[in-house]
C-alpha cells in the first residue's frame, strides 16, 4: 500500500462524500444551513480523518485515533440522515440508501480499525 489512495475505505467514503453533498443541497433553503451543513461536515469528516490517520500512520496511537475519529464521523453522518429519512419524505428514499451505504463504510472502518490495532508494525 503507496498510498491512502489504496485504501478502499477512501475511496467509499469519498465517493459517499460526494453523494451525500449532492443530497444535502436538496434540502430546503432554511435546512441547508442548518443540517445540511452538519451532514456535509460530518461526511467530509469521514473521509478527511481516513486521511489524516494514514498520514500519521508511523505514530500507531495517531493512526488509531484518526481512524476512530473517521468511524464516529460515519455514525455522525448516519444519525443526520436518519432525521433528513424522517422530517423529508420526497428525498427519503435516496437518504436512506446512503444510509445503507454509510452502515457498511461504517463496518469496513471498524475492521480496518481492528486490522490496524494488531498489524500496525507492517506499515511501516
Amino acid at each position: 500500500m503507496k498510498s491512502y489512495k489504496d485504501l478502499d475505505i477512501y475511496t467509499l467514503s469519498l465517493s459517499l462524500f460526494y453523494k451525500t453533498h449532492t443530497l444535502s443541497l436538496k434540502l430546503p433553503n432554511y435546512e441547508k444551513y442548518e443540517l445540511g451543513s452538519q451532514l456535509r461536515r460530518s461526511s467530509d469528516s469521514v473521509v478527511s480523518n481516513i486521511v489524516e490517520g494514514y498520514g500519521r500512520k508511523q505514530y500507531k496511537a495517531d493512526f488509531i485515533k484518526f481512524l476512530t475519529y473517521s468511524h464516529a464521523s460515519n455514525l455522525e453522518t448516519t444519525c443526520h440522515l436518519e432525521k433528513i429519512e424522517f422530517l423529508y419524505p420526497d428525498i427519503a428514499n435516496e437518504a436512506r440508501r446512503l444510509k445503507d451505504e454509510y452502515d457498511k463504510l461504517g463496518a469496513k472502518i471498524f475492521s480496518f480499525l481492528r486490522y490496524v490495532k494488531s498489524n500496525w508494525n507492517k506499515f511501516e
